[in-house]
């Protein structure tokens, strides 16, 4: 008779192969994904974000062009697919969070854990401000006339000139110190930028419970766990890909797209000697190395799994 490897009796596996907690209670606790899918879509809402259609553009612009693309494309195969995927298989194979997964790999490395934390923390405070100003915008823009579309609302100033209406009229060349109103709609209805840290100013109150409502938001997509996350997630995931279509096809349309198009297909190569290139930093962003999203998607994979 051919000799069997030893069984764990607790789950009738192999010691050797197998990966499951010896408390599975817990993992049925805190919630399996109903399918692959809904998986597959909260990590491919993690990638793309705020930092794809917002900041990538114009670190594509500051840093050469399509001369942004080489180094963008030597961190994204040697450093940021081999850690995301470095990620994953610790998150599948602990079924455990952040801090919790390094913990149990070795209590030497728990600090990661805990500055993942931090990281993810720091991240959740800076985008939800940008989240908070985008439904102000959504709340001014159900309007007969958009407020950043002219000069006669009550922030603006004497320098504030409406652009395009003079160049759709007539010749004219704009006097110095002359701003449109969009960027005072920004400055001086949004931001409310004072003269100094020493000037705080009073609370605004729109601007106030357009943050409430941001964070209200984000809790009711998490608040029970993967099974509402995984609900959400059809939609957050699906609906940023819509809409770089459409900024595509509204920025190819636009006067001077083909300057721009140019711009990206003749590079400047000089840019690639700078050292402040941000390429790595754009690479471990947009892909979430580094923080905890990624073992808090994979720990309720191994019940799928099985």
């Amino acid at each position: 008779m051919e000799s069997k490897p030893p069984a764990d009796t607790a789950n009738g596996h192999n010691q050797a192969l197998d990966v499951y907690p010896k408390n599975r209670e817990k993992i049925e606790d805190r919630g399996q994904w109903n399918n692959k899918l809904e998986f597959v879509l909260s990590v491919a809402g993690e990638i793309i974000g705020l930092g794809n259609v917002w900041r990538f553009p114009y670190l594509c612009y500051r840093n050469g062009g399509g001369a942004f693309f080489i180094p963008y494309l030597i961190f994204l195969f040697t450093c940021g697919i081999p850690v995301f995927f470095l990620e994953t298989a610790l998150g599948q194979y602990t079924s455990e969070g952040g801090v919790t997964s390094w913990r149990k790999i070795s209590p030497l490395f728990e600090g990661i854990g805990y500055a993942t934390q931090v990281i993810v923390a720091l991240l959740n405070f800076y985008y939800i401000i940008v989240l908070a100003w985008g439904i102000f915008y959504l709340s001014n823009s159900f309007t007969w006339e958009l407020p950043w579309a002219s000069c006669n609302n009550t922030w603006n100033t004497g320098s504030c000139v409406e652009f395009q209406k003079r160049n759709e009229t007539y010749n004219w060349t704009a006097p110095a110190n002359t701003t449109s109103p969009i960027i005072e709609f920004w400055e001086k209805r949004v931001l409310r930028i004072s003269s100094g840290i020493d000037h705080i100013g009073i609370l605004h109150w729109d601007l106030a419970l357009c943050l409430l409502l941001a964070w209200v938001m984000c809790y009711f997509c998490i608040w029970k766990g993967v099974k509402s996350t995984g609900k959400v997630v059809y939609f957050t995931a699906t609906f940023p890909y819509v809409m770089l279509v459409i900024l595509m096809i509204r920025g190819v349309t636009l006067p001077g797209a083909a300057e721009g198009i140019k711009f990206y297909l003749y590079p400047d190569l000089s840019r690639l000697a700078d050292p402040q290139s941000t390429a790595q930093g754009r690479i471990y962003h947009q892909h979430d190395i580094t923080g905890d999203p990624v073992f808090r998607d994979l720990h309720a994979v191994l019940i799928l799994i099985k």
